[in-house]
């Protein structure tokens, strides 16, 4: 995917300014970036037909948009897409960006009426991040583009490095560096006379008690869901990731029916008891007759990667699952793909993760009596003994469906459970709001346009899991492989068919993805179908164990963390001390990402 980048109200246009930015979101495989200047702005973009100047109004959009008008649309295929986007700003303002679908950023900025316009897509696929300093705006599709213009001097930003830890991720709109900021899916900003503006055009909007007939809703779910793949693999050659689980499969099928020929498709295994999925990929591939390829990376691809991994990220990152995802990403460019399609968002749409069930259960403590729980049931559940396993498990449950959402779906943070004071340095947490995640949470939670606690969860994941978490995890190390990726799941008209579907639809009780799993039966394999949740995961901690090279470089790492003065030196040493007792994979996680925290200051800050 390619970027934009620029600013806006700066009196200093030079052209070395903006090629500067421009050159730090120029990908791996060399692609060229054209920059336009004006009077008040200049602004650069990566794509013939994603720049243009139309009478004073620069436009630039990244990404793969679509016009929901036919003559923007026409006017695209024809002049380019920035084209479509003055014409379409000179028509309706910023109601433009509700007339665009697909991945997308874009920027206008509007000399004529001194303003400057940013957007991103619905589902924050295309990236787009900015800064106001001086009464000048600044932005760039990464922060590496932003801190190359000279007028900034990036500061790191203490609470997002506390909240890195708590989310192995930097949760937007913050960032790793102070006073710059991401735009959240579905968000725009207006800027004028030095004043930032952020304003949301689209929202997820849950239709919770619509009904119609199972046999209807399959048949335009299957419909809508083909015509999202035929739209995502146009223009490219194009294969798919196969992780063997319900989205890969059922998108690797539609890509062979899409296109007429056996869909070529990418698997990544490893050699470690209870990680390797590989199984269930063959089967699918069997299945669907697709052409099918696997690699099986070791702990040596994952030493010799940790450090490019952590280059293609302008902000620390530590979801373990980039790892294998980029090594099936390398795999399908050395074949000559294109565009990989990754089945992202299945489960933040159709209810697909496991804590929906679990927070079902919880969910039913709410339905007693106040008076009756306060007075009564936690009192007793408080004197239970722990020594007798029924008593403790129902003593566990009181404890935690006592605890309201969305607090309760973190009663298992690794974070809470070490309390951060004997993680972190007492200078280091005098500088954050250890609530702060909570808050973030909560805001998300309560704020969602959903009455059930379902599809306020579904609302939550759309933002930490998919927005913050698994699209950079897949965009970014597919542009360190050097291809491009697409996501049918999130296609606008499958977003807005899931929103349409009762909760109960989506959780059956405690059946997840029971709409989905019913409407694919008989398409998919039923091992598929009835098949645990799994994924990409990274034995990371039980490799580390055993290999020496891992062990050097997360020892070196360490080492060097702790004298940054943000972790206790006492407690590095210890979680190394107990992951290597036992418990690997729950330590290796944090060891991970304390390890990836370390080659971003590494990479980008020293």
């Amino acid at each position: 995917m390619s970027g934009i980048c620029g600013w806006f109200g700066l009196k200093d246009g030079s052209k070395e300014n903006i090629e500067a930015m421009a050159s730090a979101l120029s990908r791996t495989d060399g692609e060229q970036f054209t920059t336009l200047s004006g009077n008040s702005g200049a602004i650069a973009a990566g794509k013939a037909g994603h720049l243009a100047s139309v009478e004073g109004v620069l436009t630039a959009i990244s990404g793969s948009p679509e016009f929901r008008d036919a003559k923007l649309e026409t006017l695209a295929e024809t002049e380019g897409a920035a084209h479509a986007l003055a014409k379409g700003y000179a028509e309706h303002g910023t109601s433009i960006f509700e007339r665009i679908s697909g991945a997308f950023s874009a920027a206008i900025l509007d000399g004529n009426e001194g303003k400057a316009h940013l957007a991103i897509d619905r589902s924050g696929i295309s990236p787009l991040a900015y800064t106001v300093k001086d009464n000048a705006l600044v932005f760039g599709s990464n922060l590496k583009a932003i801190n190359r213009h000279p007028l900034l001097k990036p500061e790191l930003n203490r609470q997002a490095i506390y909240d890195y830890i708590y989310f192995h991720m930097v949760p937007g709109p913050e960032s790793i560096y102070l006073g710059q900021h991401h735009l959240l899916p579905g968000e725009y900003l207006s800027f004028k006379n030095g004043n930032a503006k952020v304003e949301t055009y689209w929202k997820m909007r849950f239709m919770e008690h619509e009904k119609a007939p199972f046999e209807v809703l399959k048949a335009e779910f299957l419909s809508t869901l083909l015509q999202s793949v035929e739209r995502c693999s146009r223009g490219a050659k194009t294969g798919a990731f196969l992780s063997g689980g319900t989205d890969s499969s059922t998108l690797a099928g539609m890509l062979g029916e899409v296109t007429g020929k056996a869909a070529p498709t990418y698997s990544i295994g490893f050699e470690a008891e209870g990680y390797d999925e590989m199984e269930y990929a063959r089967i699918a591939s069997k299945h669907f007759g697709t052409q099918h390829h696997e690699y099986y990376v070791t702990p040596k691809d994952v030493a010799q990667a940790i450090p490019e991994i952590a280059s293609v990220y302008d902000q620390p990152f530590g979801n373990a699952s980039a790892m294998p995802a980029y090594y099936c990403a390398k795999l399908a460019k050395a074949d000559g793909i294109e565009r990989l399609l990754g089945g992202d968002g299945g489960d933040e749409l159709f209810g697909g993760n496991a804590r929906y069930a679990k927070q079902r259960i919880f969910s039913l403590y709410d339905s007693i009596p106040t008076v009756l729980k306060h007075r009564a049931i936690e009192p007793m559940g408080a004197r239970l003994p722990e020594s007798i396993t029924l008593f403790r498990k129902a003593k566990s449950y009181i404890g935690q469906a006592s605890v309201a959402m969305p607090g309760r779906l973190e009663t298992y943070n690794l974070l809470e459970r070490l309390g951060p004071s004997n993680v972190f340095t007492a200078e280091f947490l005098n500088q954050v709001d250890t609530g702060n995640p909570l808050k973030l949470l909560e805001k998300t939670y309560h704020g969602a346009e959903a009455k059930t606690q379902l599809n306020r969860m579904l609302a939550l994941d759309l933002k930490f899991t998919l927005a913050d978490n698994d699209l950079p995890k897949v965009v970014k190390t597919c542009e360190l492989a050097k291809i491009d990726v697409a996501f049918p799941m999130l296609s606008d008209s499958v977003v807005a068919f899931s929103a349409r579907l009762e909760p109960k639809l989506k959780l059956k009780g405690t059946k997840l993805r029971y709409f989905f799993k019913e409407a694919l039966r008989g398409y998919l394999p039923d091992e598929i179908l009835t098949k645990s949740k799994h994924g990409f995961g990274l034995p990371f901690g039980e490799w580390l164990k055993n290999d020496k090279t891992l062990q050097a470089l997360s020892g070196d790492s360490l080492e060097s963390l702790k004298k940054r003065g943000i972790f206790r030196p006492e407690f590095i040493d210890e979680i190394m001390r107990l992951h290597a007792e036992n418990h690997s994979g729950y330590y290796g996680t944090l060891i991970w990402v304390m390890v990836m925290l370390e080659q971003w200051f590494v990479q980008h800050h020293d």
